[in-house]
């Protein structure tokens, strides 16, 4: 048998690197996970409901020890026992489909005219020369101080009261779609043209896609203005209505029912604003967004 002194060959160095890589890798096949990881995960709907229920519990319980007094604000379990009350005998449905006949009126026509005049001063530099200046003039002008005109012009009835919202709804739009009109990449109008499009398909194709989100923007925000105006509607020279269930409260120092008015108006806005956030999910498919971590 012959021994040999000299250096291992690479075939006999390369054996106990292998093992050591093959043992390495069977160990790291499973890294650790952080302690952050390993907790089970909160439901997110369960999160987002634990600040309302802590904040209703504390407010029961303010209710309860007298810190709060049914003069100041009522306990949330009198709350619950009114709003049934009301609901059984209609007077708050009633109020409900009222307030939103007239929101609905209201936004339909600020929608179209806030839209139409965005596209007239977005599209066009004439346009833009004539409109857009005394918009931002009437924009400044607060539509609550213009009540009393509109009472003047069209009387008490649901006239001033639709005209109020429509008001509201009209310059959260137009400012909204004109921007996105206004932001759309010129690049792309340019490549529109190389492509042959004519001035309606480069309206159809380009500017109107990507002034979309913009313009879904301003709806939220002016659904949000639009329940706003209809509170001061409401409150003045109104005989139906949630703004009228609470004028009525105030004046017998009701604070139960005025509570529960202030929460269905904020239930119809969150309702409002779901309906068009799925909106926004159903038509900007075509634009991924980062949706947070």
């Amino acid at each position: 048998m012959s021994i040999s002194h000299g250096p291992p060959s690479s075939a006999e160095a390369d054996i106990p690197l292998k093992s050591s890589f093959a043992n390495s890798s069977a160990v790291d096949v499973v890294p650790l996970l952080p302690a952050s990881s390993r907790r089970t995960r909160v439901p997110r709907w369960l999160r987002r409901t634990t600040g309302p229920v802590l904040l209703l519990l504390l407010w029961q319980l303010l209710s309860s020890t007298g810190v709060l007094t049914a003069d100041v604000l009522a306990s949330p379990g009198r709350i619950a026992q009114v709003g049934g009350d009301l609901i059984a005998d209609g007077s708050l449905t009633s109020a409900m489909g009222t307030s939103l006949q007239r929101v609905a009126a209201g936004l339909a026509l600020g929608t179209l005219v806030g839209t139409g005049l965005a596209l007239l001063s977005g599209l066009f530099r004439v346009g833009e020369d004539l409109v857009d200046a005394p918009v931002q003039m009437l924009r400044t002008v607060p539509f609550v101080g213009l009540i009393p005109l509109f009472i003047i012009w069209f009387g008490i009835g649901e006239a001033p009261k639709v005209a109020i919202i429509t008001l509201g709804v009209t310059f959260p739009l137009y400012l909204n779609v004109y921007a996105g009109i206004r932001g759309v990449d010129s690049q792309l109008i340019e490549a529109g043209e190389s492509l042959g499009l004519s001035r309606w398909g480069l309206v159809r194709h380009v500017v109107l896609p990507g002034a979309l989100p913009s313009a879904l923007t301003g709806l939220r925000y002016s659904l949000g203005i639009a329940w706003l105006a209809l509170v001061f509607a409401e409150q003045v020279n109104a005989d139906s209505g949630i703004g009228f269930l609470m004028v009525q409260a105030r004046d017998f120092l009701r604070t139960d029912v005025i509570v529960v008015c202030l929460i269905v108006y904020a239930f119809l806005g969150l309702l409002a604003d779901f309906i068009v956030r799925s909106l926004e999910r159903l038509l900007l498919q075509w634009r991924p967004t980062f949706t947070g971590r």
